[in-house]
Protein backbone atom coordinates (compact mmCIF):
# COMPACT_ATOMS: atom_id res chain seq x y z
CA UNK A 1 0.00 0.00 0.00
CA UNK A 2 1.27 3.45 -0.64
CA UNK A 3 1.33 6.21 2.00
CA UNK A 4 1.12 9.60 1.87
CA UNK A 5 2.64 11.14 5.02
CA UNK A 6 1.20 15.01 6.00
CA UNK A 7 4.06 16.62 8.05
CA UNK A 8 3.00 18.95 10.93
CA UNK A 9 0.67 21.49 10.27
CA UNK A 10 1.29 24.53 12.30
CA UNK A 11 -1.77 26.80 11.22
CA UNK A 12 -1.07 25.95 7.60
CA UNK A 13 -4.56 24.88 6.18
CA UNK A 14 -3.13 25.04 2.43
CA UNK A 15 -0.58 21.89 3.20
CA UNK A 16 -4.35 19.80 3.14
CA UNK A 17 -4.79 21.02 -0.34
CA UNK A 18 -1.47 19.87 -1.49
CA UNK A 19 -2.21 16.16 -0.29
CA UNK A 20 -6.37 16.49 -1.29
CA UNK A 21 -4.37 17.29 -5.10
CA UNK A 22 -1.97 13.72 -4.58
CA UNK A 23 -4.50 11.52 -2.95
CA UNK A 24 -7.23 12.69 -5.96
CA UNK A 25 -4.34 12.26 -8.49
CA UNK A 26 -3.91 8.09 -7.20
CA UNK A 27 -0.10 8.64 -6.10
CA UNK A 28 -1.14 7.43 -2.86
CA UNK A 29 -3.86 4.41 -1.48
CA UNK A 30 -4.38 6.60 1.83
CA UNK A 31 -2.77 9.04 4.46
CA UNK A 32 -1.53 9.46 7.91
CA UNK A 33 -0.62 12.80 8.87
CA UNK A 34 1.49 13.44 12.00
CA UNK A 35 -0.75 16.19 13.30
CA UNK A 36 1.11 19.22 15.41
CA UNK A 37 -2.37 21.69 14.06
CA UNK A 38 -2.25 23.99 16.09
CA UNK A 39 0.24 26.85 17.12
CA UNK A 40 2.94 29.46 15.58
CA UNK A 41 4.81 31.82 15.89
CA UNK A 42 3.22 35.22 17.04
CA UNK A 43 -0.24 33.63 16.15
CA UNK A 44 -1.80 33.27 19.88
CA UNK A 45 -4.29 35.96 18.95
CA UNK A 46 -5.50 34.83 15.75
CA UNK A 47 -8.44 32.45 17.00
CA UNK A 48 -9.73 32.02 13.75
CA UNK A 49 -6.25 30.76 12.15
CA UNK A 50 -6.57 28.48 14.64
CA UNK A 51 -10.61 27.58 13.76
CA UNK A 52 -10.05 27.53 9.95
CA UNK A 53 -7.43 25.35 10.28
CA UNK A 54 -8.77 22.56 12.27
CA UNK A 55 -11.88 23.10 10.11
CA UNK A 56 -9.73 22.12 7.06
CA UNK A 57 -8.46 18.81 8.84
CA UNK A 58 -11.94 18.00 9.74
CA UNK A 59 -12.87 18.11 6.24
CA UNK A 60 -10.00 16.31 4.86
CA UNK A 61 -10.93 13.60 7.09
CA UNK A 62 -14.06 13.79 5.87
CA UNK A 63 -13.07 13.41 2.33
CA UNK A 64 -10.42 10.67 3.28
CA UNK A 65 -12.09 9.15 6.23
CA UNK A 66 -9.15 5.86 5.92
CA UNK A 67 -6.91 8.82 6.52
CA UNK A 68 -4.88 8.13 10.30
CA UNK A 69 -3.93 10.54 12.93
CA UNK A 70 -0.72 11.05 15.52
CA UNK A 71 -1.12 13.35 17.88
CA UNK A 72 1.56 15.78 18.23
CA UNK A 73 2.51 17.36 21.50
CA UNK A 74 0.97 20.90 20.53
CA UNK A 75 -2.09 19.21 20.09
CA UNK A 76 -2.34 17.26 23.33
CA UNK A 77 -0.77 20.23 25.18
CA UNK A 78 -3.92 21.72 24.62
CA UNK A 79 -6.52 19.14 26.49
CA UNK A 80 -3.85 18.14 28.71
CA UNK A 81 -3.05 21.14 30.65
CA UNK A 82 0.57 21.46 29.12
CA UNK A 83 2.27 24.81 28.18
CA UNK A 84 3.91 24.26 25.19
CA UNK A 85 5.95 26.78 23.31
CA UNK A 86 3.45 28.81 21.51
CA UNK A 87 0.65 27.90 23.17
CA UNK A 88 -2.37 29.99 22.56
CA UNK A 89 -4.66 30.55 25.99
CA UNK A 90 -7.02 32.59 23.13
CA UNK A 91 -7.64 29.73 21.44
CA UNK A 92 -7.82 27.14 24.11
CA UNK A 93 -10.99 25.77 23.91
CA UNK A 94 -11.09 26.18 20.25
CA UNK A 95 -8.49 23.43 20.15
CA UNK A 96 -10.13 21.11 22.68
CA UNK A 97 -13.27 20.88 20.94
CA UNK A 98 -12.09 20.81 17.61
CA UNK A 99 -9.97 17.73 18.34
CA UNK A 100 -13.13 16.00 19.76
CA UNK A 101 -15.04 17.17 16.70
CA UNK A 102 -11.96 15.91 14.55
CA UNK A 103 -12.26 12.40 16.66
CA UNK A 104 -15.52 11.70 16.71
CA UNK A 105 -16.18 12.27 13.04
CA UNK A 106 -13.63 9.84 12.41
CA UNK A 107 -15.34 6.15 11.58
CA UNK A 108 -13.40 4.85 14.26
CA UNK A 109 -11.81 6.78 16.94
CA UNK A 110 -8.36 4.51 16.92
CA UNK A 111 -7.81 6.03 13.46
CA UNK A 112 -6.22 9.24 15.97
CA UNK A 113 -4.06 8.02 18.13
CA UNK A 114 -0.13 8.52 19.57
CA UNK A 115 1.31 5.65 17.29
CA UNK A 116 -0.11 3.48 14.43
CA UNK A 117 1.37 0.63 12.27
CA UNK A 118 0.77 -0.19 8.89
CA UNK A 119 1.92 -3.15 7.84
CA UNK A 120 5.72 -2.40 8.18
CA UNK A 121 5.42 1.26 8.63
CA UNK A 122 5.17 3.00 12.01
CA UNK A 123 4.20 6.32 12.13
CA UNK A 124 4.01 8.90 15.27
CA UNK A 125 4.84 12.54 15.93
CA UNK A 126 8.44 12.03 17.58
CA UNK A 127 9.49 8.03 17.22
CA UNK A 128 9.37 5.05 19.69
CA UNK A 129 12.43 4.41 20.13
CA UNK A 130 13.85 0.83 22.51
CA UNK A 131 14.99 3.08 25.62
CA UNK A 132 11.51 4.43 26.14
CA UNK A 133 9.60 0.76 25.89
CA UNK A 134 12.81 -0.26 28.90
CA UNK A 135 11.26 2.52 30.73
CA UNK A 136 7.91 2.11 30.40
CA UNK A 137 7.97 -1.45 30.66
CA UNK A 138 10.72 -3.78 29.61
CA UNK A 139 8.34 -6.61 29.19
CA UNK A 140 7.28 -5.06 26.02
CA UNK A 141 10.05 -5.68 23.95
CA UNK A 142 9.39 -9.22 23.56
CA UNK A 143 5.44 -8.79 22.76
CA UNK A 144 3.73 -9.14 19.36
CA UNK A 145 3.90 -5.55 17.88
CA UNK A 146 0.50 -4.72 18.59
CA UNK A 147 0.34 -5.13 21.75
CA UNK A 148 3.48 -2.85 22.26
CA UNK A 149 1.39 -0.37 20.51
CA UNK A 150 -1.49 -0.36 22.39
CA UNK A 151 0.75 -0.31 25.32
CA UNK A 152 2.26 2.86 24.25
CA UNK A 153 -1.44 4.49 22.80
CA UNK A 154 -2.86 3.73 26.49
CA UNK A 155 0.05 4.80 28.63
CA UNK A 156 0.02 8.39 30.97
CA UNK A 157 0.08 11.73 30.49
CA UNK A 158 3.59 11.30 32.62
CA UNK A 159 4.77 9.25 30.60
CA UNK A 160 4.33 10.46 26.98
CA UNK A 161 5.13 13.84 28.49
CA UNK A 162 8.95 13.27 28.44
CA UNK A 163 11.65 14.07 26.00
CA UNK A 164 12.27 10.04 24.49
CA UNK A 165 8.16 9.50 24.42
CA UNK A 166 6.68 9.21 20.65
CA UNK A 167 5.87 13.14 20.92
CA UNK A 168 8.94 14.03 22.06
CA UNK A 169 11.72 11.98 20.52
CA UNK A 170 14.26 13.68 18.06
CA UNK A 171 16.08 11.31 16.44
CA UNK A 172 17.45 13.98 14.62
CA UNK A 173 19.88 15.23 16.73
CA UNK A 174 21.54 11.91 18.63
CA UNK A 175 22.03 8.26 17.97
CA UNK A 176 19.20 6.48 18.57
CA UNK A 177 17.86 2.78 18.63
CA UNK A 178 14.88 2.78 16.76
CA UNK A 179 12.06 0.03 17.69
CA UNK A 180 12.58 -3.06 15.71
CA UNK A 181 14.42 -0.96 13.16
CA UNK A 182 15.32 -4.43 11.59
CA UNK A 183 11.44 -5.59 10.56
CA UNK A 184 9.66 -1.70 10.83
CA UNK A 185 10.63 2.10 9.46
CA UNK A 186 9.12 4.70 11.77
CA UNK A 187 8.41 7.98 9.73
CA UNK A 188 8.31 10.55 12.04
CA UNK A 189 7.86 14.69 12.38
CA UNK A 190 8.52 17.03 14.98
CA UNK A 191 11.64 18.12 14.24
CA UNK A 192 12.52 20.37 10.97
CA UNK A 193 14.87 19.19 8.78
CA UNK A 194 16.26 20.94 5.54
CA UNK A 195 15.36 18.24 3.94
CA UNK A 196 13.30 14.62 3.99
CA UNK A 197 15.78 11.89 5.00
CA UNK A 198 16.35 8.22 6.17
CA UNK A 199 18.62 7.82 9.53
CA UNK A 200 18.65 5.21 12.01
CA UNK A 201 15.18 3.64 10.51
CA UNK A 202 13.67 6.82 11.06
CA UNK A 203 12.40 8.98 8.32
CA UNK A 204 12.25 12.42 9.00
CA UNK A 205 9.73 14.59 7.69
CA UNK A 206 9.02 18.08 9.02
CA UNK A 207 10.06 20.18 5.91
CA UNK A 208 7.65 22.98 6.29
CA UNK A 209 8.04 24.51 9.43
CA UNK A 210 9.53 28.20 8.80
CA UNK A 211 12.10 30.81 10.31
CA UNK A 212 10.73 33.58 12.60
CA UNK A 213 10.56 35.65 9.64
CA UNK A 214 8.57 33.21 7.93
CA UNK A 215 11.00 31.50 5.68
CA UNK A 216 10.56 27.91 5.26
CA UNK A 217 13.10 25.63 6.93
CA UNK A 218 12.73 22.67 4.74
CA UNK A 219 12.43 21.29 1.27
CA UNK A 220 8.36 21.74 -0.29
CA UNK A 221 7.63 17.91 -0.21
CA UNK A 222 5.71 15.16 0.52
CA UNK A 223 6.34 11.30 0.89
CA UNK A 224 5.03 8.29 -0.40
CA UNK A 225 5.97 5.18 1.06
CA UNK A 226 5.17 2.08 0.25
CA UNK A 227 3.80 -0.06 3.78
CA UNK A 228 5.67 -3.33 2.94
CA UNK A 229 8.88 -2.15 1.71
CA UNK A 230 9.64 0.88 3.50
CA UNK A 231 10.94 2.50 -0.08
CA UNK A 232 9.94 5.50 -0.42
CA UNK A 233 9.11 8.60 -2.97
CA UNK A 234 9.66 12.08 -2.56
CA UNK A 235 6.96 14.10 -4.05
CA UNK A 236 7.74 17.91 -5.49
CA UNK A 237 4.57 19.82 -4.04
CA UNK A 238 4.05 23.60 -4.12
CA UNK A 239 5.23 25.53 -0.45
CA UNK A 240 3.09 28.35 1.14
CA UNK A 241 0.29 30.06 -0.98
CA UNK A 242 1.80 33.77 -3.02
CA UNK A 243 0.46 36.33 -0.69
CA UNK A 244 -0.51 34.61 2.44
CA UNK A 245 0.64 36.23 5.59
CA UNK A 246 2.06 34.04 7.81
CA UNK A 247 4.75 34.39 10.75
CA UNK A 248 6.74 31.37 11.46
CA UNK A 249 6.03 28.73 13.59
CA UNK A 250 7.17 27.00 16.56
CA UNK A 251 8.88 23.66 16.56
Amino acid sequence: MRILVIPDIHLKAWIFDRAETILKAGRADRAVCLMDIPDDWNMEFQVERYRQTFDRAIAFAGTFPDTLWCYGNHDLSYPWGRLETGYSPYAENTVISKLEELKNGLPDPSRIDIIHRIDKVLFSHGGLSVDFLEWMNPGLLEEDIDEVLDAVNSTSQYRLWNDESPLWLRPQYRPVNAFRSDTYTQVVGHTPVDAIFKKDGFISTDVFSTYRDGRQIGESAMIVIDSQTGEYEKLQVPGRPAGEVCDAEEE
